[in-house]
């Protein structure tokens, strides 16, 4: 069930020794977080196709569903790493983001423009860059659609391949400076693509298909309803504890989530690493608006917004 709660009044702060403590950079947390979740990725997928190989892929399955989970929430590690929180240096953020950007066909410099954006505009449907090409679904089906995710993976890597064929960015959030990077990333994407799968047909192996596209696209599924959450029926105001939803949730979530169902927190202050937004909940709870408890009831509330939104066009 989730909850809304009076805004006001405001009884706590946080104040400014306060904020500095939280935003001191660790390395430790991230690399033993990534080290494990990179590890969990190449175990599983060996040994699903093993499994796949030896015995049948319906055997596998229920390996390819876990997998589909830990590359899907692979986002999460471009996120934080956008964020240059997730480690101290920006060379390691950045390292780090073009990794799991590149197994999520999600070019990490062009993301961290695009959700600086995100941050600056949050819930204003004329600047917010999540919000810019969103149209309300108007059927059950449509809405269905909407929260499989799928059509989000087949837009962003076609939007790389097209920065890499044209060599022209155009998206405002870019700054012109930049722009050349973002083409020269694309590019080294689409590279690197092409050589796995030329790599796949001269060794005539379906490995990356089952341990990796197929999860990524099931991996979707599971990430979309989630990031559909975080403010999908909440304010328009620019006020961060109320235009974005904290949703209370199990350890397994917030380890490969990297602690963001504490997202109200995170928008009310970008600079907090995700290893201390649990202490962070602790000092603003009370001014968070919008509580999800549980992303049943989460995904159940946004799936009845949009469902009135739906009506109230019709």
């Amino acid at each position: 069930m989730s909850e809304t709660v009076d805004p006001s009044p405001v009884i706590r702060a946080i104040t400014p020794q306060q904020l500095r403590d939280l935003c001191v950079k660790r390395n430790g947390p991230a690399a033993f977080r990534i080290l494990v979740q990179y590890a969990s990725i190449l175990s599983n997928g060996a040994l699903l196709c093993w499994i796949g190989s030896a015995y049948s892929w319906l055997w596998a399955a229920p390996l390819i569903l876990l997998q589909a989970y830990m590359v899907g929430f692979q986002f999460m590690v471009v996120h934080e790493t956008a964020h240059r929180t997730a480690f101290r240096t920006r060379p390691a953020n950045a390292v780090v983001g073009q990794i799991s950007g590149l197994m999520i066909m999600l070019p990490y410099e062009y993301y961290t423009e695009f959700h600086w954006d995100h941050h600056r505009y949050t819930q204003d449907e004329e600047n917010d860059p999540e919000l810019l090409f969103k149209t309300v679904p108007r059927t059950w089906l449509a809405r269905l659609q909407t929260f499989t995710g799928v059509s989000q993976l087949f837009k962003r890597f076609m939007l790389a391949f097209r920065h890499a064929v044209t060599g022209r960015v155009t998206a405002r959030w870019i700054p012109e400076a930049k722009r050349p990077l973002v083409v020269k990333e694309a590019r080294l994407y689409m590279l690197a693509y092409l050589l796995l799968f030329a790599s796949s047909v001269a060794t005539q192996s379906a490995a990356l298909f089952w341990a990796w596209l197929l999860p990524l696209a099931i991996g979707q599924m599971m990430l979309r309803p989630y990031l559909l959450s975080e403010h999908t029926g909440c304010a328009t105001t620019r006020s961060a504890f109320e235009n974005t939803r904290t949703t209370y949730t199990n350890a397994a979530m917030h380890w490969f989530a990297w602690n963001m169902p504490y997202h109200a927190e995170h928008h009310a202050y970008p600079s907090v690493p995700f290893h201390a937004l649990p202490k962070l909940n602790t000092l603003v709870d009370d001014r968070i608006v919008h509580k999800g408890h549980g992303y049943r009831n989460a995904v159940r509330e946004v799936w009845s917004h949009l469902s009135d939104r739906a009506a109230a066009l019709r």
